[in-house]
Formats: structure tokens, C-alpha cells, sequence
């Protein structure tokens, strides 16, 4: 069998549809690839682009791989304290601020968790908010609890013309050497925290596709704009560096995405990256330069209809993923080739017509191979992943995701 619908149907040909595949041998392929773009900087492994602990754990048993890049506190929790499992890393980043008083107050009343944890902070809203909960827990801290981690989180966005036109995601206030040192200062004069590294993802480079089909002037534009903003980040980001450093030294520096490894792993300030998209190769990663990857994510929905002999219908299909409510955050019809969607209904809640010449061949009970959009958001559909091998057809079981150990942080 080298046609991949036939292996994804051997394989799974006992399961009932909707469900979700990942490829193993895709997946591994798309991991091997990631670290040779890395110039041998090591990767955190993306949570919230996984959302399934078994496929994190198989992650860092690769060469390459070390740490988990969170994507809030309680998952982080979860991951370096579950009483059931042994903990995934003890090396945990948090990449976005947290406000849950709650999960704070456990984490300053957990030692374990406190030395695995780090938490990202850009203002010292955030660190109030991180010393009042150790003032809360003092009578849960011995004498030797160790100090709450805390990483700066920097601007990355282009701004040529100055904060008028930004070119990048909305995070960070902090984005100058002073700024930085200042927050610095900050942490380091909070006995009960422990400044432990920087991080700037660089959004505008690392998650927007560079070629994007049949517009080749946008493609010229996009990439001139990400060359520019790359060459102004890795000197502002070393700069950052340096004025962080005669603060208190930090143990990492954190950069970098599926889309830009290749160009922050050369920059010297930089210790380390973090990749999670490029695992399973979600369709908005299909159009760069730098890099091909093999779709190892698939969700397969039932044809249900047929209400016309060129329109196959599905069960389902409306996943669509985060960001600007544009087409491109719907799913894609994957196998059979060919296939779109209908203008007026598109992937819809509880069904979804598909046409094309491949929707004359669908007959009731076929499977349309769907891939989304975003990588683990997938999983928030499905409470189960099968897990395959694409290359040779081979079934080799099934693991949960975050929704089906009854997780859902977001």
C-alpha cells in the first residue's frame, strides 16, 4: 500500500468514525526535522500544542528535546505533581502570565512544584500578585521552601516606524534593555522569587507561513518584513540580555517557533527553543520556505449523506481554530483530494457537505481525513488519540488527550 488513505483505513478500520489519528511515523519524522533546524539549541516541548501527555512523554524521549513550555499554571501543576503519573518534566515553563490565586497558592505551597515551575511575569502586577501568595502559604513553608521561579517575557513585535505600526502579537510591555533590567531589579529584590530566565517568541516569524499560495507579491513582502524583524529582534534580544545579566544571571534565554528555529538558533544570546506545531504539522504550517512537514495529526468523520451525486456530507467537522475569523482557520478535507466546502454552509456544526469529483465516489460509511487548522486544538474534540503508523499501515493502540483524562485548561 503506498497510497496514504489506504494505510490510515488498514489501520484503523475497526475504530467507528469521528476519531483522531496521529501518525507516529510522521510524527517522528517532523521531530527529527525540528532539531536539525535548531543549530543544536535544545527544544522545549509545546504543551498546548500536544495536549496529550503520552505523545509530550515520546517527545522528550527524543534526542534534542528537553523541558515543557506550559500553557497555564494549573496544567503545569498537573503535569509536574499528578499523583497517579510520574511527573513529564521537572523542568516547566509557563509561557503566559497567570492571575488563578488559587493554583499560585498551591505552587507556594508545593516544593516540588516549585522547583519544576517557572512562571513568565512582564510586569510587577504579576509579581505581587505571586509574593502575596507566598505571604498566604507562609505557614505551609518550612524554612527551606524554595523560591517561586519567575521568567521575563519580552516584546518581540516590529516597530519600525515606532508603537504606531507593530508587526507581531500584543504581549509584553516590557521591550527595551531598561525596561527589562528594571523588572530585574524587581524580582531580585523579592527574596521569595528567583529571576530564572527571558523569553521572547518571536509570533511574526515563527507562526506566520512565508509562501502562501497563488500570492506570490505577498509571499516577496512577508518574507522582507520577518528578514527585517529578525535582524532587529536578535540585537535587541542580545541587548536585553546583556543589561538582564549584570542583574542576576538567568539559567535560560528562551526563543524561537516551529516557523523560526532555523533563524534564532544562531543568535548566541539565545539557549534555548521551543517548537510543539511542528509535531503534528496542523495545515496552517503548510506554507513556509524553511521547512516541509508530513501531516501527523487527522481527525476522520463518516459520510452521513448524500444529498446530491456530487455532495458527500459528514457528521461534523465545525472545529475551528483560534485567531482572526478568516477561512483559513477551518478545518481541511485532507483524503480523498479534492474535496472543499459548499460557500454557504462551510464545516459545519453537526454536518459538513463536501464537494469536488472525489465526493461522486463517497459512498454512506466512507471517511473524509480531516486536518485542522492548529495543532492541539484538535484534541479538544476528542477524548482519545489512535495512534498509527503511517508508513506501514500498523495500529499501535490508543492514549488519551488532556479532554479525555477530563482536563480542559482553555
Amino acid at each position: 500500500m503506498t497510497n496514504p488513505r489506504e494505510k490510515y483505513e488498514a489501520a484503523t478500520r475497526e475504530l467507528q468514525a469521528p476519531f483522531a489519528v496521529v501518525d507516529l511515523a510522521a510524527f517522528r519524522a517532523n521531530a527529527a526535522a525540528l532539531t536539525r533546524r535548531a543549530h543544536g539549541r535544545p527544544i522545549r516541548v509545546v504543551s498546548k500544542s500536544l495536549r496529550c501527555r503520552h505523545l509530550m512523554r515520546t517527545a522528550l524521549d527524543l534526542p534534542g528535546y528537553a523541558g515543557i513550555m506550559a500553557f497555564t499554571l494549573p496544567e503545569a501543576l498537573w503535569l509536574a505533581t499528578d499523583e497517579e503519573q510520574d511527573p513529564i518534566s521537572d523542568d516547566i515553563l509557563v509561557a503566559y502570565p497567570t492571575a488563578d490565586r488559587d493554583a499560585l497558592a498551591r505552587l507556594a505551597r508545593t516544593p516540588a512544584a516549585a522547583r519544576a515551575i517557572t512562571l513568565m511575569v512582564d510586569s510587577t502586577a504579576h509579581l505581587d500578585l505571586i509574593s502575596a501568595a507566598v505571604a498566604r502559604a507562609a505557614h505551609h513553608r518550612g524554612p527551606d521552601a524554595p523560591p517561586i521561579r519567575v521568567c521575563l517575557d519580552i516584546d518581540t513585535s516590529w516597530q519600525p516606524l515606532g508603537p504606531g505600526l507593530r508587526v507581531g502579537t500584543h504581549r509584553s510591555p516590557v521591550r527595551t534593555p531598561a525596561q527589562a533590567a528594571a523588572l530585574a531589579r524587581a524580582v531580585v529584590g523579592r527574596p521569595e522569587l528567583l529571576l530564572d530566565g527571558v523569553m521572547a517568541y518571536e509570533g511574526q516569524i515563527a507562526g506566520v507561513g512565508d509562501a502562501p499560495p497563488g500570492r506570490p507579491l505577498l509571499g516577496h513582502l512577508l518574507r522582507a518584513v520577518q528578514r527585517r524583524s529578525a535582524v532587529e529582534l536578535a540585537r535587541r534580544r542580545a541587548a536585553i540580555v546583556s543589561a538582564v545579566r549584570e542583574v542576576a544571571d538567568v539559567r535560560f534565554v528562551n526563543g524561537g517557533g516551529t516557523g523560526s528555529l532555523h533563524t534564532t538558533g544562531r543568535e548566541r544570546a539565545v539557549t534555548e527553543l521551543a517548537a510543539g506545531s511542528g509535531f503534528y504539522h496542523p495545515h496552517l504550517f503548510d506554507h513556509f520556505r524553511s521547512f516541509d512537514g508530513r501531516p501527523a495529526a487527522l481527525f476522520a468523520l463518516p459520510v452521513v449523506r448524500r444529498p446530491s451525486p456530487g455532495v458527500a456530507t459528514v457528521l461534523g467537522g465545525g472545529y475551528p481554530a483560534s485567531g482572526p475569523a478568516d477561512r483559513h482557520r477551518a478545518p481541511l478535507p485532507h483524503l480523498p483530494a479534492g474535496l472543499s466546502y459548499t460557500a454557504n454552509e462551510g464545516a459545519g456544526e453537526v454536518q459538513t457537505p463536501l464537494l469536488g469529483a472525489a465526493a461522486r465516489d463517497l459512498e454512506i460509511g466512507d471517511r473524509v481525513w480531516m486536518r485542522h487548522a492548529k495543532a492541539g486544538e484538535m484534541c479538544e474534540r476528542f477524548a482519545a488519540l489512535h495512534l498509527i503508523d503511517g508508513d506501514t499501515g500498523e495500529y499501535l493502540g490508543s492514549t488519551p488527550t488532556y479532554r479525555g483524562e477530563g482536563r480542559t485548561f482553555l
